[in-house]
């Protein structure tokens, strides 16, 4: 993996993560609000299940990218 290609994943990342401040700023205060009601043990397994969506994904683009 070249240092592009990380630079440009990073950059995915931000705009992605930027959409959600410009487009519903107010939206996200319920959200950030309801995560904190919910127990630590509940915010882990999200954080986890979001990790995992990820490793699957990557391997499945670079399963892809070989053909």
């Amino acid at each position: 993996m070249s240092a592009q290609t990380i630079i440009l994943a990073l950059g995915l990342v931000l705009i992605f993560e930027g959409l959600v401040f410009v487009l519903a700023p107010r939206r996200l205060d319920d959200i950030l609000r309801m995560l904190a009601e919910l127990p630590p043990d509940a915010r882990r397994l999200i954080g986890m299940l979001a990790v995992l969506s990820g490793v699957v994904l990557m391997t499945i683009a670079g399963v892809l990218g070989q053909y």
